[in-house]
Protein backbone atom coordinates (compact mmCIF):
# COMPACT_ATOMS: atom_id res chain seq x y z
CA UNK A 1 0.00 0.00 0.00
CA UNK A 2 1.57 3.33 -0.63
CA UNK A 3 2.33 6.14 2.07
CA UNK A 4 -0.64 8.22 0.35
CA UNK A 5 -3.34 5.25 0.72
CA UNK A 6 -1.81 4.84 4.69
CA UNK A 7 -2.77 8.27 5.02
CA UNK A 8 -6.02 8.02 4.08
CA UNK A 9 -7.05 4.68 4.87
CA UNK A 10 -7.32 6.18 9.05
CA UNK A 11 -10.48 7.37 8.92
CA UNK A 12 -13.22 7.56 11.67
CA UNK A 13 -15.63 5.96 9.46
CA UNK A 14 -14.43 2.33 9.54
CA UNK A 15 -17.50 1.38 11.21
CA UNK A 16 -20.23 2.65 8.19
CA UNK A 17 -17.47 1.37 5.60
CA UNK A 18 -17.67 -2.04 6.97
CA UNK A 19 -21.40 -2.81 7.52
CA UNK A 20 -21.35 -1.41 3.45
CA UNK A 21 -18.54 -4.35 2.78
CA UNK A 22 -20.77 -6.75 4.78
CA UNK A 23 -23.80 -6.18 2.46
CA UNK A 24 -21.62 -6.27 -0.25
CA UNK A 25 -20.41 -9.43 0.37
CA UNK A 26 -24.22 -10.78 1.53
CA UNK A 27 -25.39 -10.26 -2.42
CA UNK A 28 -23.81 -11.53 -6.36
CA UNK A 29 -25.36 -8.77 -8.00
CA UNK A 30 -26.43 -4.77 -7.42
CA UNK A 31 -27.96 -1.95 -9.58
CA UNK A 32 -26.29 1.28 -9.33
CA UNK A 33 -27.86 4.60 -9.35
CA UNK A 34 -27.08 8.70 -9.33
CA UNK A 35 -29.71 11.33 -9.09
CA UNK A 36 -31.41 12.80 -12.29
CA UNK A 37 -29.41 15.65 -14.23
CA UNK A 38 -26.07 13.66 -12.99
CA UNK A 39 -22.89 15.75 -12.58
CA UNK A 40 -19.60 14.95 -12.58
CA UNK A 41 -19.32 13.08 -9.10
CA UNK A 42 -22.76 11.24 -9.54
CA UNK A 43 -20.74 9.80 -12.90
CA UNK A 44 -17.64 8.95 -11.76
CA UNK A 45 -18.70 7.63 -8.54
CA UNK A 46 -20.55 5.14 -9.56
CA UNK A 47 -18.58 3.91 -12.55
CA UNK A 48 -16.19 3.55 -10.15
CA UNK A 49 -18.20 2.17 -7.71
CA UNK A 50 -18.93 -0.90 -10.16
CA UNK A 51 -15.27 -1.12 -10.53
CA UNK A 52 -15.01 -2.02 -6.54
CA UNK A 53 -17.69 -4.40 -7.14
CA UNK A 54 -16.51 -6.24 -9.63
CA UNK A 55 -12.94 -6.54 -8.00
CA UNK A 56 -15.14 -8.29 -4.77
CA UNK A 57 -16.85 -11.02 -7.61
CA UNK A 58 -20.54 -9.10 -7.62
CA UNK A 59 -22.19 -8.18 -10.81
CA UNK A 60 -22.95 -4.20 -11.29
CA UNK A 61 -25.17 -2.95 -13.34
CA UNK A 62 -25.50 1.01 -13.64
CA UNK A 63 -28.68 2.59 -14.55
CA UNK A 64 -29.51 6.17 -14.66
CA UNK A 65 -32.74 8.09 -16.14
CA UNK A 66 -31.03 10.54 -17.59
CA UNK A 67 -28.49 10.85 -20.22
CA UNK A 68 -24.73 11.94 -19.16
CA UNK A 69 -23.49 15.21 -20.31
CA UNK A 70 -21.24 15.25 -22.77
CA UNK A 71 -18.66 16.67 -21.09
CA UNK A 72 -18.21 13.00 -19.37
CA UNK A 73 -18.26 10.68 -22.49
CA UNK A 74 -14.24 10.04 -22.22
CA UNK A 75 -14.95 8.36 -18.67
CA UNK A 76 -13.58 5.12 -19.16
CA UNK A 77 -16.46 2.49 -18.84
CA UNK A 78 -19.21 5.00 -20.13
CA UNK A 79 -20.82 2.17 -22.02
CA UNK A 80 -21.79 0.32 -18.50
CA UNK A 81 -24.57 2.83 -17.84
CA UNK A 82 -28.05 1.91 -18.99
CA UNK A 83 -30.76 5.13 -19.91
CA UNK A 84 -34.02 3.40 -18.53
CA UNK A 85 -37.24 4.75 -17.21
CA UNK A 86 -37.05 1.88 -14.85
CA UNK A 87 -34.78 -0.33 -13.08
CA UNK A 88 -36.76 -3.00 -14.13
CA UNK A 89 -35.70 -2.59 -17.02
CA UNK A 90 -32.51 -3.99 -16.39
CA UNK A 91 -33.75 -6.24 -13.37
CA UNK A 92 -37.00 -7.42 -14.29
CA UNK A 93 -37.58 -9.77 -11.26
CA UNK A 94 -37.83 -6.40 -8.55
CA UNK A 95 -35.18 -8.74 -6.26
CA UNK A 96 -31.76 -7.12 -6.86
CA UNK A 97 -30.64 -4.68 -4.16
CA UNK A 98 -29.61 -1.04 -5.20
CA UNK A 99 -27.18 1.08 -4.31
CA UNK A 100 -28.21 4.77 -4.51
CA UNK A 101 -25.30 7.57 -4.57
CA UNK A 102 -25.89 11.34 -3.98
CA UNK A 103 -29.89 10.60 -3.43
CA UNK A 104 -32.08 11.54 -0.64
CA UNK A 105 -34.56 8.92 -1.80
CA UNK A 106 -35.76 7.35 -4.51
CA UNK A 107 -37.34 9.32 -6.10
CA UNK A 108 -34.45 11.91 -6.85
CA UNK A 109 -32.49 9.23 -9.03
CA UNK A 110 -36.05 9.74 -11.05
CA UNK A 111 -35.86 6.27 -12.03
CA UNK A 112 -39.10 3.60 -11.73
CA UNK A 113 -39.03 0.40 -10.13
CA UNK A 114 -36.80 1.00 -7.06
CA UNK A 115 -39.82 0.39 -4.56
CA UNK A 116 -39.66 -2.69 -2.61
CA UNK A 117 -35.89 -3.46 -3.30
CA UNK A 118 -32.99 -3.51 -0.33
CA UNK A 119 -31.48 -0.37 -0.69
CA UNK A 120 -27.78 1.17 0.31
CA UNK A 121 -27.46 4.50 0.73
CA UNK A 122 -23.84 6.76 -0.16
CA UNK A 123 -24.48 10.64 0.28
CA UNK A 124 -22.36 13.59 1.10
CA UNK A 125 -24.91 16.05 1.22
CA UNK A 126 -26.27 18.20 3.97
CA UNK A 127 -29.97 17.22 3.23
CA UNK A 128 -29.31 13.67 2.98
CA UNK A 129 -31.61 10.68 4.97
CA UNK A 130 -31.59 7.67 5.96
CA UNK A 131 -33.97 5.98 3.80
CA UNK A 132 -31.86 2.12 3.24
CA UNK A 133 -31.04 -0.69 4.70
CA UNK A 134 -27.57 0.54 5.18
CA UNK A 135 -26.47 4.33 5.29
CA UNK A 136 -23.67 6.27 4.51
CA UNK A 137 -23.65 9.78 5.20
CA UNK A 138 -20.82 12.09 5.43
CA UNK A 139 -21.39 16.10 4.48
CA UNK A 140 -18.15 16.66 5.53
CA UNK A 141 -16.36 14.32 2.52
CA UNK A 142 -15.77 16.35 -0.52
CA UNK A 143 -17.26 14.07 -3.26
CA UNK A 144 -19.24 11.02 -2.86
CA UNK A 145 -16.20 9.74 -5.14
CA UNK A 146 -14.04 10.43 -1.73
CA UNK A 147 -16.04 8.22 -0.04
CA UNK A 148 -16.11 5.29 -2.73
CA UNK A 149 -12.42 5.79 -2.77
CA UNK A 150 -11.99 5.04 1.23
CA UNK A 151 -14.46 2.11 0.22
CA UNK A 152 -11.96 0.70 -2.09
CA UNK A 153 -8.78 1.00 0.03
CA UNK A 154 -11.12 -0.57 3.07
CA UNK A 155 -11.90 -3.23 0.68
CA UNK A 156 -8.15 -3.43 -0.63
CA UNK A 157 -9.10 -3.91 -4.09
CA UNK A 158 -6.73 -2.62 -6.84
CA UNK A 159 -7.32 1.13 -7.65
CA UNK A 160 -6.64 0.78 -11.63
CA UNK A 161 -6.01 3.19 -14.04
CA UNK A 162 -10.05 3.55 -15.27
CA UNK A 163 -11.10 3.68 -11.55
CA UNK A 164 -9.05 6.33 -10.91
CA UNK A 165 -9.69 8.72 -14.08
CA UNK A 166 -13.41 8.04 -12.68
CA UNK A 167 -12.82 8.98 -9.08
CA UNK A 168 -10.45 11.92 -10.14
CA UNK A 169 -13.37 13.26 -12.52
CA UNK A 170 -15.84 12.98 -9.26
CA UNK A 171 -13.12 14.80 -7.05
CA UNK A 172 -12.33 17.61 -9.40
CA UNK A 173 -16.11 18.74 -10.21
CA UNK A 174 -17.42 18.44 -6.84
CA UNK A 175 -14.87 20.41 -5.31
CA UNK A 176 -15.59 23.21 -8.19
CA UNK A 177 -12.08 22.33 -9.09
CA UNK A 178 -10.07 22.19 -5.41
CA UNK A 179 -11.69 26.22 -4.96
CA UNK A 180 -14.56 24.92 -2.40
CA UNK A 181 -14.39 24.90 1.61
CA UNK A 182 -14.98 20.86 1.15
CA UNK A 183 -11.37 20.83 -0.29
CA UNK A 184 -8.69 19.66 2.27
CA UNK A 185 -4.93 18.56 2.84
CA UNK A 186 -7.05 14.80 2.86
CA UNK A 187 -8.41 16.15 -1.02
CA UNK A 188 -5.11 16.77 -2.22
CA UNK A 189 -3.57 13.28 -0.73
CA UNK A 190 -6.73 11.41 -2.25
CA UNK A 191 -6.11 12.99 -6.07
CA UNK A 192 -2.35 12.74 -5.49
CA UNK A 193 -2.50 8.76 -4.81
CA UNK A 194 -5.45 8.64 -7.61
CA UNK A 195 -2.60 10.55 -10.02
CA UNK A 196 -0.15 8.08 -9.25
CA UNK A 197 -2.27 5.43 -10.28
CA UNK A 198 -2.79 6.14 -13.52
CA UNK A 199 -5.23 8.88 -13.43
CA UNK A 200 -4.07 12.03 -15.70
CA UNK A 201 -4.95 15.33 -14.31
CA UNK A 202 -4.63 17.34 -16.97
CA UNK A 203 -6.36 15.32 -19.80
CA UNK A 204 -9.45 14.82 -17.46
CA UNK A 205 -9.43 18.59 -16.69
CA UNK A 206 -9.06 19.50 -20.19
CA UNK A 207 -12.15 16.98 -21.33
CA UNK A 208 -14.76 18.30 -18.60
CA UNK A 209 -13.96 21.85 -19.27
CA UNK A 210 -12.09 22.76 -22.20
CA UNK A 211 -14.43 21.02 -24.63
CA UNK A 212 -17.60 23.13 -24.87
CA UNK A 213 -20.11 23.31 -26.90
CA UNK A 214 -20.41 26.44 -28.75
CA UNK A 215 -23.99 26.76 -27.72
CA UNK A 216 -23.18 26.20 -24.12
CA UNK A 217 -21.17 29.67 -24.43
CA UNK A 218 -23.62 31.50 -26.16
CA UNK A 219 -26.13 30.54 -23.72
CA UNK A 220 -23.09 31.99 -20.97
CA UNK A 221 -23.55 35.59 -23.11
CA UNK A 222 -26.90 35.59 -22.44
CA UNK A 223 -26.63 34.77 -19.07
CA UNK A 224 -24.39 37.15 -18.25
CA UNK A 225 -26.05 39.96 -20.07
CA UNK A 226 -28.85 39.74 -17.85
CA UNK A 227 -26.57 39.88 -14.62
CA UNK A 228 -28.17 41.92 -11.56
CA UNK A 229 -25.90 42.83 -8.56
CA UNK A 230 -27.48 44.15 -5.58
CA UNK A 231 -23.91 44.41 -2.82
CA UNK A 232 -23.31 41.45 -2.00
CA UNK A 233 -25.76 39.36 -4.04
CA UNK A 234 -25.90 38.80 -7.65
CA UNK A 235 -28.84 36.71 -9.90
CA UNK A 236 -29.31 36.19 -13.66
CA UNK A 237 -31.26 34.11 -15.70
CA UNK A 238 -32.27 32.40 -19.23
CA UNK A 239 -35.65 31.61 -20.85
CA UNK A 240 -36.78 28.94 -22.55
CA UNK A 241 -37.13 31.24 -25.30
CA UNK A 242 -33.56 32.03 -25.28
CA UNK A 243 -32.33 28.40 -24.94
CA UNK A 244 -34.42 27.66 -28.31
CA UNK A 245 -33.32 30.33 -30.02
CA UNK A 246 -29.69 29.17 -29.59
CA UNK A 247 -30.00 25.76 -29.84
CA UNK A 248 -28.94 25.43 -25.76
CA UNK A 249 -30.22 22.55 -23.55
CA UNK A 250 -30.01 22.08 -19.87
CA UNK A 251 -26.76 20.92 -20.10
CA UNK A 252 -25.43 24.13 -21.41
CA UNK A 253 -26.44 25.78 -18.40
CA UNK A 254 -24.06 23.75 -15.76
CA UNK A 255 -21.61 26.04 -14.42
CA UNK A 256 -22.80 29.13 -15.13
CA UNK A 257 -23.96 30.48 -11.46
CA UNK A 258 -19.90 29.78 -11.17
CA UNK A 259 -18.98 33.06 -12.55
CA UNK A 260 -21.67 34.91 -10.69
CA UNK A 261 -20.36 34.07 -7.33
CA UNK A 262 -17.05 34.61 -8.83
CA UNK A 263 -17.86 38.18 -8.67
CA UNK A 264 -15.44 40.32 -6.21
CA UNK A 265 -17.86 41.05 -2.93
CA UNK A 266 -20.67 38.61 -4.16
CA UNK A 267 -21.67 36.40 -1.23
CA UNK A 268 -24.26 34.39 -2.59
CA UNK A 269 -25.65 34.24 -6.03
CA UNK A 270 -28.27 32.38 -7.74
CA UNK A 271 -28.61 31.10 -11.90
CA UNK A 272 -32.36 30.87 -12.64
CA UNK A 273 -32.56 28.54 -16.12
CA UNK A 274 -36.49 28.52 -17.03
CA UNK A 275 -38.17 25.32 -17.78
CA UNK A 276 -39.94 24.37 -21.15
CA UNK A 277 -43.77 24.15 -20.77
CA UNK A 278 -43.72 24.12 -17.09
CA UNK A 279 -43.76 27.70 -16.00
CA UNK A 280 -40.83 26.89 -13.65
CA UNK A 281 -37.61 27.89 -13.16
CA UNK A 282 -34.40 25.19 -11.91
CA UNK A 283 -32.07 27.22 -9.79
CA UNK A 284 -28.75 26.78 -8.74
CA UNK A 285 -27.36 28.50 -5.86
CA UNK A 286 -24.02 29.28 -4.36
CA UNK A 287 -22.44 31.16 -1.63
CA UNK A 288 -19.14 31.71 -0.26
CA UNK A 289 -19.70 33.51 3.36
CA UNK A 290 -21.96 32.16 5.88
CA UNK A 291 -25.16 32.26 3.91
CA UNK A 292 -26.26 28.04 4.19
CA UNK A 293 -27.87 27.63 0.94
CA UNK A 294 -28.47 24.11 1.24
CA UNK A 295 -31.26 25.66 4.17
CA UNK A 296 -32.46 28.03 1.75
CA UNK A 297 -32.90 24.99 -1.27
CA UNK A 298 -34.98 22.80 1.11
CA UNK A 299 -37.43 25.11 2.17
CA UNK A 300 -38.55 25.26 -1.39
CA UNK A 301 -38.21 20.84 -1.71
CA UNK A 302 -34.45 20.75 -3.03
CA UNK A 303 -31.05 20.55 -1.48
CA UNK A 304 -27.31 20.07 -1.33
CA UNK A 305 -24.48 21.79 0.26
CA UNK A 306 -24.00 24.47 2.24
CA UNK A 307 -22.47 26.45 -0.18
CA UNK A 308 -23.74 25.00 -3.34
CA UNK A 309 -27.03 23.62 -3.53
CA UNK A 310 -30.30 23.93 -6.12
CA UNK A 311 -34.03 23.76 -6.23
CA UNK A 312 -37.15 24.31 -8.29
CA UNK A 313 -39.42 27.07 -7.99
CA UNK A 314 -42.89 27.70 -9.94
CA UNK A 315 -43.41 31.03 -11.89
CA UNK A 316 -43.13 33.15 -13.82
CA UNK A 317 -39.63 34.70 -13.07
CA UNK A 318 -40.89 37.87 -11.43
CA UNK A 319 -42.34 35.67 -8.84
CA UNK A 320 -39.62 33.21 -8.58
CA UNK A 321 -36.73 36.08 -8.35
CA UNK A 322 -38.88 37.40 -5.35
CA UNK A 323 -38.95 33.98 -3.31
CA UNK A 324 -35.64 33.78 -3.70
CA UNK A 325 -34.03 36.95 -3.62
CA UNK A 326 -35.91 37.31 -0.47
CA UNK A 327 -34.26 34.15 1.42
CA UNK A 328 -31.17 34.87 0.19
CA UNK A 329 -30.94 38.80 1.38
CA UNK A 330 -32.59 37.76 5.13
CA UNK A 331 -29.75 34.74 4.76
CA UNK A 332 -32.62 32.33 6.06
Amino acid sequence: MTPQAQLLEAKPHAAQIDDLLAAFRSYPRFLLASHTRPDGDAIGSVLALAEVLDQLGCQADIVFADPIPSSYNTLPNISRIHHVPSANDVDPTGTTPAILLECDGIVRTGLLGLEGRTLINIDHHASGRHFASVNWIDEHACAVAAMVYHIAVAANVEITPSMATCLYAGILSDTGTFTYSSTTADTFAMVHHLAACGANPSRIARDIYLSNPASKIRLLGIALSNLQCDDDLAWTWVTSEDMDRIGANAEDCEGVVNYLISIAGVESAVFLREVANADQFRLSIRSKGETDVARIAERFGGGGHRNASGCTLDGPLPVALERILTQLRTGL
